[in-house]
């Protein structure tokens, strides 16, 4: 009966570690990105959050990893992974002014 239990218990710590990992977040308001630039590790996650009064477009067509959130109305919030070491621009397709850097190291 122990080994059953050890291996659940295993899985069981497995899941409660990648659980306690927690995604960085970039919030949108004032139709500006809070952060201009970000490093993560590849596999790692951004939560966007729109905290704005209007709808954005978050967008990324760097290489390995390439995106594109839709419309995203206020309060919305999405997570997006980065699959490739690298870097990637972020943009929103309706405030092009709204630009950041994320750096994705392996």
């Amino acid at each position: 009966m122990r080994k059953p239990t050890s291996l659940a218990l295993v899985v069981l710590m497995g899941l409660t570690v990648g659980a306690l990992a927690a995604n960085l977040t970039i919030t949108q308001k004032g139709r500006i990105f809070s952060s201009e630039s970000v490093t993560i590790k590849k596999g790692e996650a951004l939560t966007f959050v729109n905290d704005d009064t209007v709808p954005h477009n978050i967008v990324s067509t760097s290489k390995g990893n390439e995106f594109n959130l839709g419309s995203q109305p206020p309060g919305a919030a999405t997570d997006v992974t980065f699959k490739e070491a690298g870097e990637a621009l972020i943009i929103c397709a309706i405030h092009p002014r709204m630009k950041m850097t994320v750096k994705i190291a392996e």
